[in-house]
C-alpha cells in the first residue's frame, strides 16, 4: 500500500509516464543519508517522471556536479550535505539535506536559490520524512509549470510545440532570461539539462534569500 501522501500526489498527477527501477545496492548507498520514506518511494516507484514530465524523481548521483556548481560559494555548503531528489520540467532542482531534509530549491531560469528559514533546521533522519511527504502531497501540477511574460503557463503549450521531454532534458529559454531574454513560447527550447544548468550558472551568481540568517549557528 502506498504512503497516503504519495497516493494523494498520484491522484493529482497520475501514474508515472516514465519509470526506471532503483537497485537494492543504490538504496543501500543512500539509506542513512536520506529520509526513510524516500527510500520507500524509490523502491516502490523507481525514479520516475509524472504528468508527462512536469516533475521527475531522480538519481542524486547524476546531479551532484550540477548541485555543487550552484551551491558553490554559498553558506549552504557549510551547513549540510545536500542532494537533488527531484526536478521540474523547467529545471528547478529540489534538494534534500542529510541533516535538514527537503529544504532547498534551485531555480536556474530565475538564477535563484530558494529556502525558508524555518526549514533550515537540523533534525533526526526519521523526523525528515514529513519534509518529503509534504513535498509530494502538497503539490499541484501547476507548481511545476512556468509562466510566460504575460503570466500564462507554458508547459502544455511547450509539449504541443516542442514535444515531451526525455529524462535528461528540460525546457529553457534562448536567449536566457538572466542575459535579457524574454519568457515567451517562441524563445523556449528543449535542452539537455546538465550542460544548460552549467551554462546558466556561469552567467552570474545566484541570488540568495537568506541575508538575515545566522549560518554560524549551524556550525556549532
Amino acid at each position: 500500500m502506498r504512503d497516503p501522501h504519495f497516493e494523494y500526489f498520484i491522484e493529482k498527477f497520475g501514474e508515472a509516464t516514465y519509470s526506471m527501477p532503483v537497485s537494492e545496492a543504490t538504496l543501500a548507498q543512500w539509506t542513512g543519508k536520506l529520509p526513510p520514506i524516500l527510500m520507500t518511494y524509490w523502491r516502490e516507484e523507481g525514479w520516475a517522471g509524472y504528468a508527462n514530465g512536469r516533475v521527475w524523481t531522480v538519481n542524486p548521483d547524476e546531479y551532484e556536479d550540477i548541485k555543487d556548481a550552484w551551491l558553490e560559494g554559498t553558506p549552504l555548503v557549510n551547513i549540510d550535505n545536500f542532494h537533488v531528489i527531484a526536478r521540474s520540467a523547467f529545471g528547478n532542482l529540489y534538494l534534500c539535506g542529510e541533516k535538514m531534509g527537503r529544504s532547498v530549491t534551485t531555480s536556474c531560469l530565475n538564477n535563484e536559490i530558494l529556502a525558508l528559514k524555518n526549514k533550515l533546521k537540523p533534525k533526526p533522519l526519521h523526523d525528515q520524512d514529513s519534509s518529503i511527504q509534504s513535498f509530494f502531497g502538497s503539490r499541484k501540477p501547476e507548481d511545476f509549470d512556468y509562466p510566460d511574460a504575460n503570466g500564462k503557463l507554458l508547459f502544455e503549450r511547450a509539449i504541443k510545440k516542442y514535444g515531451p521531454l526525455e529524462p535528461d532534458e528540460m525546457y529553457g529559454f534562448e536567449p536566457a532570461l538572466v542575459v535579457g531574454g524574454s519568457a515567451t513560447l517562441d524563445n523556449l527550447r528543449r535542452l539537455k539539462l546538465d550542460p544548460h544548468h552549467h551554462i546558466l550558472r556561469q552567467f552570474d551568481s545566484p541570488t540568495l534569500p537568506f541575508s538575515n540568517i545566522d549560518f554560524d549557528k549551524f556550525m556549532k
